[in-house]
């Protein structure tokens, strides 16, 4: 797991930027005030930008499912919303609540306990 543990964190890293590349797009085409938004999201240099994260996220995530399984590397996955949560927080003033940041701290506890080395009996 050590040696595929980088490899795997790439897929919330890119996950989070995908997500934070869709907002500015949805921002921007919402800033236009132009009813013809199909065709300002198709010319979007951020909307451009999320679906090549989304691409390269695709050959990252078929990479870690050839050497785990797939229950554990969904679940590991389950980090974005924690970086997607403070992301949006960063870079958006969103506001986040206490149960967010409870949830979140259940959702790294959760990451850590997968992560960790299991011990058979």
């Amino acid at each position: 797991m050590n040696r595929l543990s980088a490899f795997w964190l790439a897929v919330p890293v890119l996950n989070t930027a995908q997500q934070l590349l869709l907002k500015q797009s949805a921002l921007a085409i919402s800033q236009t005030g132009e009813t013809g938004w199909l065709a300002q999201l198709f010319v979007s240099p951020w909307f451009a930008a999320a679906i090549l994260a989304e691409i390269v996220c695709f050959f990252i995530w078929m990479r870690v499912l050839s050497e785990l399984d797939l229950a554990k590397a969904f679940s590991l996955s389950a980090i974005s919303y924690v970086f997607i949560l403070a992301s949006a927080w960063l870079f958006f003033g969103e506001p986040v609540t206490i149960e967010e940041i409870g949830g979140s701290m259940l959702i790294m506890l959760g990451v850590w306990c997968l992560s960790s080395p299991s011990h058979s009996a």
